[in-house]
């Protein structure tokens, strides 16, 4: 009794101590919170570090330096919380955070318990290894980087402008990663890793550089990272973390989550986030496993060596990225002349990607409710059904997909018979077709020059890849969304109608505002980056110029092969073309102009003369 008495006098002591500084310790809580921020941000650096040098580049001892302090810091915030705010952390905090403070605790027992021979000494060894250590920092950095960045979010800051300079912040510390000695065979200038780092987060696929020949297999694993970062956007991207592993995102940024996602409510904004994530992951990796068994017999490699190029093929063709390890791409004599099964898996990852988040949300409620009416049917039990399970932007992106690759596939076959298709066998020929017009709407491979193509090829290609793919999707271009709104437009006004109906659904004006703002945007992006560069070196051809710029507003990837002869200026203006092709330039307007008052009510109407 005298010892319960006593625990529950401290108990009390501790309440009213904390009751008396609360303020103080709100204060420390917040002053830590900043220090934890900024040392997280230093432990993924110095990991970056750490893994880019050589051994003997430099001296590590530096870095595990700095990792020692940062593993300080980030004790003594845990346990701050934990003593000082036990009740708000619990609260605050998901079990996979608790997981990742538990291991940065467990840091510290190698330096508590010196019991090597002990019948934990096993255990013990294992938990004073640099790589634990590495591996609980960063787990923990992630998270706290990535909550901090959601608090940024949470400040109300325009949305626009949070995702356009959520893509620049990864351009550039993927542009300084890819300059690590251990990316390159031989180093590279700031400029190609730039262009490199942009290429790769906005998915596009420009070269200027052989990256074949150039890149360690860490690099290709940077690059692998930063598409994976683009394609799920950025905002996808931190708030995963920051949901999942503290869940101490603000009502505004789960808002803007909601609306990024197309989720219905906020309760099933991590749900709808995990289902996004996991599906992207399936699908790579069953694309993986297709690639590694459809690699033709004379594809000579070690095993190690076949699983990274299935791994990265996969997840750059579903990212619509177009990258290649190999020199003359999805050229390259060992796969155009063995069969043609790696081209058709191809062609259904570049497909998938295109298909947009809330469209693959939209399948998932689609298959949710055919699953309860076989239940219903197979029960007897009757329930409420929703009457269009598919909504009006999944239709309208599956019709006009569909309409694209199958006409353009037939078309191109047409076309290039005796072409590029000549000496191909029928089966050849089929494939080819519909791999090339797959491909050309933004995911940048090809098995044949755009220079060897016909005019009329050329020119209904560049249609193609000009319209992209859907809207929140992988890849780029106007986007099928904004093309469809604007044929519609014009449907409606030759037949004088005063409403733009599609499935028995009528389009908001708002949105068929914003799809002609898309579409004259992009006209002018490309034509001005095009004349850009034609002013800074106007010894490349206009054909290649203005190729060039169209690829990179449209995030295609593909090249006449001028990208090489590229001045350090030029491949600057190709940096901008392909963050503004990624991000969208109405994004970016928005986010500089910011809201401005509406004053069009308070003015009269009048007509403009246009004939």
């Amino acid at each position: 009794m005298a010892v319960r008495k006593d625990i529950e006098s401290a108990v009390r002591c501790v309440r009213r101590w904390r009751a008396r500084f609360a303020g103080v310790v709100d204060f420390g809580s917040r002053a830590i919170g900043v220090l934890v921020f900024v040392m997280s941000v230093a432990v993924i650096v110095a990991l970056a570090v750490y893994g880019g040098f050589e051994n003997d580049a430099f001296d590590k001892r530096i870095v595990l330096r700095l990792l020692r302090w940062a593993q300080g810091v980030f004790v003594f915030s845990i346990l701050f919380n934990l003593v000082l705010r036990f009740r708000r952390t619990m609260t605050e905090t998901r079990f996979v955070k608790r997981v990742a403070d538990v291991m940065v605790l467990l840091t510290l027992l190698p330096a508590l318990l010196k019991t090597p021979d002990s019948a934990g000494g096993t255990i013990i060894h294992v938990l004073a290894h640099r790589y634990f250590l590495f591996s609980a920092l960063g787990v923990f950095s992630i998270a706290e980087v990535s909550f901090g960045l959601m608090q940024i979010v949470a400040r109300r800051t325009n949305p626009s402008l949070i995702l356009s300079v959520s893509f620049l912040f990864f351009i550039l510390i993927g542009s300084f990663v890819l300059m690590l000695p251990r990316c390159t065979h031989g180093g590279i200038s700031y400029i190609d890793s730039l262009f490199m780092a942009s290429s790769a987060v906005s998915m596009t696929g420009l070269t200027p550089i052989d990256a074949g020949t150039t890149f360690t297999p860490m690099g290709w694993v940077v690059i692998a990272i930063l598409m994976q970062i683009g394609a799920w956007g950025v905002l996808t991207f931190t708030s995963f973390f920051s949901l999942f592993f503290s869940g101490r995102a603000s009502i505004y940024s789960q808002l803007l989550m909601r609306d990024f996602v197309y989720s219905k409510s906020m309760g099933a904004l991590l749900p709808m986030i995990l289902y996004i994530l996991s599906f992207t992951l399936v699908i790579e990796l069953g694309g993986a496993v297709a690639i590694y068994f459809a690699l033709p017999e004379d594809f000579h490699a070690p095993v190690l060596g076949k699983i990274g190029f299935s791994v990265f093929h996969s997840l750059s063709a579903f990212c619509n990225g177009g990258f290649s390890t190999l020199p003359d791409g999805m050229a390259d004599p060992r796969l155009f002349n063995g069969n043609q099964m790696i081209y058709i898996v191809f062609i259904l990852l570049i497909l998938a990607g295109g298909i947009g988040f809330p469209n693959l949300v939209n399948f998932k409620e689609v298959t949710v409710e055919y699953c309860r009416r076989l239940a219903s049917a197979i029960t007897g039990k009757k329930r409420a059904r929703v009457v269009h399970p598919f909504d009006v932007n999944t239709r309208i992106v599956l019709a006009v997909t569909a309409v694209l690759f199958f006409g353009g596939t037939a078309a191109y076959f047409l076309l290039e018979y005796n072409n590029t298709l000549l000496d191909l066998p029928l089966s050849k020929k089929i494939v080819q077709s519909a791999f090339n017009v797959a491909t050309v709407r933004t995911a940048g491979f090809s098995t044949f020059s755009p220079g060897a193509w016909l005019n009329v090829t050329f020119m209904m290609l560049m249609i193609m890849t000009w319209i992209g793919c859907a809207s929140q999707s992988m890849g780029g271009g106007v986007k099928v969304n904004a093309f469809a709104a604007v044929v519609l437009n014009l449907r409606a006004i030759v037949r004088e109608q005063s409403g733009v109906t599609i499935f028995n659904r009528t389009i908001s004006p708002a949105s068929i505002r914003r799809a002609n703002a898309v579409v004259i945007l992009s006209i002018f992006a490309i034509l001005g980056f095009a004349m850009i560069i034609m002013v800074l070196q106007p010894e490349l051809p206009l054909r290649g110029v203005l190729f060039e710029s169209f690829s990179a507003v449209t995030t295609v990837g593909l090249s006449f092969g001028i990208t090489p002869q590229l001045g350090a200026a030029s491949k600057i203006v190709i940096c901008a073309a392909m963050f503004l092709g990624r991000v969208g330039i109405i994004s970016v307007l928005c986010g500089i102009v910011g809201n401005q008052p509406d004053r069009s009510d308070m003015f009269p109407t009048d007509d403009l003369i246009i004939s």
